[in-house]
């Protein structure tokens, strides 16, 4: 017969915490498996805690927490070989739920409070959220302790008596409400386990199989650890994602208790840059997904683990990201991701340069939202340029947006290295002083691109999504006297020579032979909008440059870059932009040649004439298609236009 030592009410002190059997603790129900299995880690802690001190003087069993479910009962039960409970240690840390033992055995083993898990406040309560009776059975390893039962329904009721407990520990035995059965389902529990206490330093065994995989890579020493170790991590935590670029291992105790491991993963265009993949941990136990108020904003896209008690997790997320330690903290994670990216580029600049492409967009993002982190990596900024060295070293593949929403793999088919701004402008001050020119699309600017390199003008490479409406300004700011100038925007002066086309052809209407090739053109093209403006551009062999080229003036551009981004529209080719005929191209000689041959005829164009219309509007698309690519209405016209030059080109 089971002899009653005691009923009477549990000891709430409302004003330090939440009506919690009414079950507001927590809005996720679950977290009730990771507060009992964290009460178990703690009091197996405070085990080899008082066996140091010599309170226990027999050895301790190998540290265990034990999950069980019973259907039929319908109970799930938690089990641990720690410290246990004598009846006033019951009394005194269950039924005062306002009052916390962990912060007990600090104060009386002199122990730092990271060395206990018990941050999570209530804990043990939190299993009447799931549960309609709660039981326990606990051995304390006090010499001459007695075992003890203590159940409560979930009012403030308790009952305690003796219990059949023969070994020192604690046994957690829920039964669990009707309508929350999905706790007594087995595949649920290890789903939680490995979700909560994967990494806490006690095996969690189920039957004969331990869940959780107890090692916690962030708390090792950096110089244990080796690549493989890393990369194993990270496929551990990211499945099925592809290895990471690198990583940083954060590890200090002062003026806060901090580890992790932050990977830079490789990223892709339908990344979400604004939602974190980092875990958060306090002491191994995992806490949340979301670390925003943590995390520095610009570096949201790395992925890995941190691990802090130190983070205050009993305060509201608007609050956290003005707590000091908080803020400290975000300022020492990009100082050591900074840190590191220095190292790896005095270090390793190969693979410092094979990893940019995807590293890149960390370090620009950072350097406009952080003015300390911009300090750290201004100089590490670099960009892919055209620039030939007399011995260039292998470039590795590169992704570049191919404007099509597709990204692509290629190679710089030029050997083209890597530069940072400054050596540009050191390189290029006597050619075209604070002046840069760039291009953002590798191949729908080639034509552009192959024009400046003839000359021996240098191209940067700004292709990234964050460089045109973010990066650019933000350099023009830093750079005040330096102008930024994207290669389809104007011809630069050294691209262009003296136009012998300007010689007057026609004594009677004097004009001059590029006047008439403009007044061909308008009239065969026949959109005001267009701007057409003639110029000869310079090269060695003439039918390398391009017959014509539109041209959007970088502010004009920029301008209505800006809109369509704010109105989250696409932008639209702009009506008003410039087409540069060149008059030194043979085919323009030719058009004008044809043009003089050319007579009205009394029912309208002569064929003459009509080739000579054709042959302008033919230039025109080639210039525009260099530009953007056509919609199916303009690329239907084309396909017409140029079986007809073909056409009139093969009639004998």
């Amino acid at each position: 017969m089971t002899t009653v030592l005691e009923k009477g009410n549990i000891s709430i002190h409302t004003e330090n915490i939440f009506p919690i059997i009414k079950k507001s603790l927590y809005t996720d129900h679950e977290i009730f498996l990771r507060e009992l299995i964290s009460n178990s880690v703690d009091a197996i802690s405070k085990a080899k805690m008082a066996s140091l001190a010599g309170e226990i003087t027999n050895d301790l069993p190998e540290a265990q927490i034990t999950v069980a479910i019973d259907k039929e009962k319908k109970t799930l039960s938690i089990s641990d070989n720690g410290i246990g409970m004598t009846v006033d240690e019951i009394k005194k840390y269950i039924n005062q739920v306002a009052f916390s033992s962990a912060e007990d055995f600090i104060t009386r083993y002199g122990k730092s409070a990271n060395d206990l898990i018990g941050h999570f406040g209530l804990g043990f309560y939190s299993a009447f959220m799931v549960a309609k009776q709660v039981e326990i059975d606990t051995l304390s390893y006090r010499e001459g302790a007695t075992a003890v039962h203590w159940s409560c329904d979930g009012s403030p009721e308790f009952q305690l008596s003796d219990s059949p407990r023969t070994t020192p520990g604690t046994t957690i035995t829920l039964t669990i409400m009707d309508e929350e059965t999905e706790y007594l389902e087995e595949s649920r529990i290890k789903n939680l386990i490995k979700k909560y206490s994967d990494f806490v330093p006690v095996a969690i065994k189920m039957g004969d199989e331990q869940v959780n995989r107890q090692k916690a890579l962030w708390k090792e020493s950096p110089q244990n650890l080796t690549d493989e170790d890393y990369l194993e991590f990270y496929r551990y935590l990211y499945p099925f994602q592809e290895d990471p670029l690198l990583w940083v291992h954060l590890n200090t105790d002062y003026p806060f208790l901090l580890n992790g491991i932050l990977f830079f993963p490789k990223l892709r265009p339908d990344v979400d840059v604004s939602k974190g993949q980092i875990k958060l941990f306090c002491n191994q136990v995992f806490v949340s997904d979301h670390c925003e108020e943590i995390i520095p904003e610009f570096l949201m896209p790395l992925r890995g683990v941190i691990d802090s008690p130190d983070i205050p997790l009993n305060v509201s997320r608007s609050a956290l990201t003005n707590h000091r330690t908080v803020r400290r903290i975000a300022d020492f994670i990009s100082k050591k991701i900074g840190d590191r990216l220095k190292s790896l580029y005095n270090e390793d600049k190969a693979k410092y340069i094979s990893s940019w492409e995807d590293v890149g967009t960390f370090v620009k993002y950072g350097a406009l939202r952080d003015e300390k982190f911009k300090k750290q990596v201004e100089d590490l900024i670099i960009y892919r340029t055209t620039y030939q060295a007399d011995k260039v070293a292998e470039i590795p593949k590169v992704e570049v947006d191919s404007g099509d929403d597709a990204w692509k793999e290629v190679t710089s088919e030029d050997n083209q290295p890597y530069t940072t701004l400054k050596e540009y402008l050191e390189r290029n001050k006597e050619k075209h002083e604070k002046r840069v020119f760039y291009c953002n699309n590798a191949q729908t600017q080639s034509t552009y691109v192959d024009l400046y390199k003839n000359q021996g003008i240098e191209i940067l490479f700004m292709d990234s999504f964050i460089d045109t409406n973010y990066f650019i300004p933000f350099l023009e700011r830093e750079y005040t006297d330096v102008k930024f100038s994207r290669v389809d925007s104007e011809l630069d002066s050294s691209l262009v020579e003296d136009d012998k086309a300007n010689e007057i052809v026609d004594a009677n209407s004097n004009k001059t032979r590029a006047e008439v090739i403009k007044e061909i053109f308008e009239k065969a093209i026949n959109k005001p909008k267009i701007n057409i403006k003639t110029q000869s551009l310079k090269s060695e062999t003439q039918e390398e440059t391009p017959p014509a080229m539109v041209l959007l003036p970088e502010a004009m551009r920029r301008f209505q870059e800006m809109t369509a981004m704010m109105q989250q529209r696409e932008m639209k080719f702009p009506e008003e932009h410039m087409l540069v005929i060149n008059t030194a191209h043979p085919l323009i000689e030719n058009i004008y040649q044809l043009n003089k041959g050319a007579i009205i005829q009394g029912s309208g164009e002569s064929p003459t004439q009509e080739m000579v219309n054709l042959m302008c509007q033919y230039v025109y698309d080639l210039a525009l298609m260099a530009q953007r690519a056509f919609n199916a209405e303009e690329m239907t016209d084309f396909v017409a236009r140029s079986n007809k030059v073909l056409t009139k080109l093969t009639k004998r």
